[in-house]
């Protein structure tokens, strides 16, 4: 259950990364102070900073930079790469296609969602089956991308085997059927300098108040403009103060289920104050889109619920996806 923190933890993850792939990283005293700390900001926050993983700075940059190269251009340019149903809800999506709890958001989006065989996933899948829309201008876009989700991709792995080890004492409680072949959602995102319509910037929502669907997020957001908010257990709204070269880290929906609520999935919103245009790039690690995800045995054991030993019933990820997929866009 998240508390009332007041600032966002710093994780320096460098130790865990190193011994990562080592069968005995948990013997580590380098790796044993990062899942400690790891432990406590799922518990406490829900979110935490992660500095030391290895992504280059300039990347980061890079990523960010040509993403708002895109949101520039005409928006006769952007529709090439119109999201629709048809589309398997991949693709562009105008300011205010986005709803969270029936509002428009005030923001502009690319949605990519990880790419898989037609039927694989049967009637659920059929909903996402397609392949992603990319914009073949600003040039090497599509490239780019690519290199970046494979490394959003490892570094997420390497993060659940921290936070793995903290809930269960094994490393690999998050591979195998429940994310040994994990779905991805990545969402490119461009925020209106304020005020954008109302005159009063405290009500233009880039983002309404929300949870993860997932695993775990990385967000990688502009240097220069504080936007994202994280409330605590008081109702207050803390702000995530950009760290250059540093990711935002999140846990969703299904690491709260998994983890029995010892880890919280916490309500989050974005309001860019500033009148410059904000980007942000948030990478969404997910379970395996089949997988069904109930309380482990283990966090049943280790951390009984009053009124019973679980809390959550089980979901099937891809069918909690989909769901929030088609409420999600105003189409």
């Amino acid at each position: 259950m998240a508390t009332d923190f007041r600032s966002l933890p710093v994780i320096d993850i460098s130790p865990l990364l190193a011994k990562c792939d080592d069968p005995d990283m948990a013997d580590d005293a380098g790796v044993a102070d990062v899942v400690r700390k790891l432990d406590k900001a799922c518990r406490d926050a829900g979110f935490f900073y992660v500095i030391g993983h290895g992504i280059s700075e300039s990347l980061i940059n890079k990523v960010r930079e040509i993403t708002r190269e895109f949101f520039k251009l005409p928006y006769e340019e952007k529709l090439k790469i119109k999201m629709t149903p048809a589309a398997g809800y991949r693709g562009y999506q105008r300011i205010g296609e986005n709803v969270t709890k029936g509002i428009p958001d005030i923001h502009e989006a690319i949605d990519c969602y990880r790419e898989f065989e037609q039927g694989k996933y049967g009637d659920i899948g059929k909903v996402m089956e397609g392949p992603n829309q990319w914009p073949e201008n600003p040039q090497e876009f599509k490239e780019l991308m690519d290199d970046y989700i494979k490394l959003c991709t490892d570094l997420s792995r390497k993060i659940l085997r921290g936070i793995s080890l903290a809930l269960t004492g094994s490393p690999y409680e998050f591979e195998g059927k429940m994310a040994g072949d994990p779905f991805w959602v990545m969402r490119l995102i461009g925020y209106p300098g304020a005020p954008f319509a109302n005159g009063q910037p405290e009500n233009d929502i880039g983002c309404g108040a929300h949870t993860d669907y997932g695993l775990l997020t990385l967000v990688n957001q502009d240097d220069d403009k504080t936007a994202l908010q994280v409330r605590n257990l008081g109702g207050d709204w803390i702000s995530a103060i950009p760290i250059p070269g540093s990711f935002v880290c999140n846990i969703g929906d299904m690491l709260k289920i998994l983890s029995n609520g010892v880890y919280e999935s916490t309500l989050h919103r974005v309001i860019n104050n500033s009148p410059q245009y904000r980007v942000c790039v948030a990478f969404f690690y997910e379970t395996n889109f089949n997988a069904v995800v109930e309380p482990l045995d283990i966090c049943k054991q280790k951390y009984p619920r009053r009124g019973g030993s679980q809390v959550f019933e089980r979901a099937v990820y891809g069918e909690h996806l989909v769901s929030k997929v088609q409420t999600n866009f105003a189409m």
